[in-house]
């Protein structure tokens, strides 16, 4: 029988982390390379790459490659595929990158009717269909590995917007964002029995996550929710551990919303 230390560890393992430089990504790579995992850290910024990862490399002896790609180019994305494919090993495939709520992009957080067709389209681009491609790209090797997929999802992919929490901000809930995490839940699932049984597909679907929202916002959001709090990072590192190591080896195809209660009350 394994022991729990077994089951967690992530040793000779490797992982591909989309949007490794934003708030989740920071978090999971390092947790990744805590577990002794090497990495693949994928993001668009080949600055903060460079430095995110100086800053593992000086807590984890791991190795780590950085892959400096544009999600919205599918050339891009195929130039990543080919260079995990010479490494000749993936082992956990975790799709993080996203347009999210904060993202400035033209005609994103406004109304409806001012929300643009060409941001809609990115934001499809990014959110749902480069998690289409770079699985469907993987696919063969984490099934060779018995690999694992985790999903960052959304509440917003189950949930319609309570509205009256951005009254008086500047803050929105573009119709994209919300369609995107549904369709990436929905796309978890199908994978789940496509890719079966050799390859296990989840998704995590986070609740608000403090970063510096107004005032407003936050006790509002805060008063509906049971925990009495947004989240922080820290909240999802038990479920990426969980999901990412062998620890799930009977889990598949699910969305673990962890939302403090949110969307229960």
């Amino acid at each position: 029988m394994n022991t729990i230390h077994d089951l967690i560890s992530l040793k000779g393992k490797t992982a591909l982390l989309t949007g490794a430089c934003g708030g989740m990504g920071r978090m999971i790579s390092f947790l990744l390379a805590e577990l002794g995992c090497d990495l693949f850290l994928l993001d668009k910024h080949s600055e903060n790459l460079s430095s995110l990862k100086d800053e593992i490399y000086k807590e984890f002896a791991i190795d780590i490659e950085c892959l400096n790609c544009d999600l919205e180019s599918t050339s891009n994305r195929d130039q990543a595929i080919s260079r995990v494919k010479r490494k000749g090993r993936l082992d956990i495939l975790i799709n993080n990158a996203a347009f999210g709520g904060t993202t400035k992009l033209p005609g994103w957080c406004v109304t409806f009717e001012k929300q643009a067709l060409d941001t809609w389209k990115r934001a499809i681009e990014v959110n749902l269909t480069s998690v289409f491609h770079l699985t469907q790209g993987f696919c063969k090797f984490l099934s060779e590995t018995n690999g694992s997929v985790i999903n960052i999802g959304s509440i917003y992919g189950e949930l319609g917007p309570d509205w009256s929490l951005y009254d008086g901000t500047s803050m929105g809930n573009p119709a994209a964002y919300s369609a995107s995490k549904g369709g990436l839940i929905q796309l978890t699932r199908w994978l789940a029995t496509t890719l079966a049984p050799n390859v296990r597909v989840n998704c995590i679907s986070p609740g608000g996550i403090f970063r510096n929202q107004p005032k407003e916002f936050v006790e509002r959001y805060e008063a509906k929710t049971p925990l009495k709090r947004m989240a922080n990072e820290d909240d999802f590192k038990g479920i990426v551990t969980f999901l990412a190591t062998n620890m799930s080896n009977y889990t598949t195809g699910q969305n673990f919303i962890i939302d403090g209660g949110y969307s229960i009350a």
